[in-house]
């Protein structure tokens, strides 16, 4: 998984991505076909550095992990694309053989990195789930790392289909995920009618080109809010009206 990787930077949101305004009494809300999740710290709380350092301890961990002459998060991204751990691992100790113990931890300790699930997020699929909207996910993650994640959490099922990154050889924010998303949804609808959701600006901002309706995950209290907006059906414990 890569969730952590620097976000590029950029201009403010694109009117596209910011949330909708409420709808006038005269105007319906537009039709929503699916919902879309990001999976890394938005349903899975995700962090590399709890993997390395069960295999290397804290100190050497964040060190590793704070030196850009490595820089973890791309080399990670490689694996999310598609590559092989086995040549990942081989190409970086022979670059950065000094590193071998904490190359190596971060798989050898993957189900580390899955620090657990986000339960208010969590939360917010299963209602979705409940009033029977359909569900995808999008994520960027190692085909080889993915079954660890379907080991680990059981909501996982309440998706229809999950795009995996490393399965398709391609990752966010690469338009052609997208296209290969809309592959997988055409039965229910085009692209333009689903709802999006990513911690990742430019995972938004990309999905907002290709056609989505895109939120920008934050926390979970506003992506109720976000939802309800939508006219998605969410609990609306805050008592905001819309």
């Amino acid at each position: 998984m890569s969730s952590n990787l620097p976000e590029s930077g950029g201009s403010a949101l694109p009117a596209a991505v910011r949330p909708v305004s409420p709808a006038s009494p005269d105007v319906a809300p537009s039709p929503v076909v699916a919902v879309v999740f990001d999976l890394g710290n938005v349903l899975i709380d995700w962090d590399a550095r709890a993997a390395i350092s069960a295999g290397v301890g804290e100190p050497r961990a964040s060190a590793f992990l704070a030196d850009e002459s490595f820089d973890f998060y791309s080399w990670n991204a490689l694996q999310d694309a598609g590559r092989e751990w086995a040549d990942g691992e081989a190409q970086a100790v022979n670059t950065h053989p000094h590193y071998r113990a904490e190359i190596l931890a971060y798989r050898a300790n993957f189900a580390a990195s899955m620090i657990g699930p986000i339960e208010p997020t969590v939360a917010v699929l299963r209602e979705l789930a409940d009033a029977g909207v359909p569900l995808f996910g999008l994520t960027n993650w190692s085909h080889e790392l993915f079954p660890v994640a379907r080991e680990h959490f059981d909501f996982l099922h309440l998706f229809e289909d999950i795009v995996v990154s490393g399965e398709e050889g391609v990752a966010k924010p690469d338009p052609e995920i997208f296209e290969i998303l809309a592959e997988r949804i055409e039965h229910l609808g085009p692209l333009d009618e689903t709802v999006f959701i990513d911690d990742r600006l430019d995972n938004v901002q990309a999905a907002v080109r290709a056609g989505m309706d895109a939120i920008h995950y934050t926390g979970a209290e506003d992506l109720r809010t976000d939802l309800l907006l939508r006219a998605l059906p969410v609990s609306n414990p805050f008592g905001q009206e819309f």
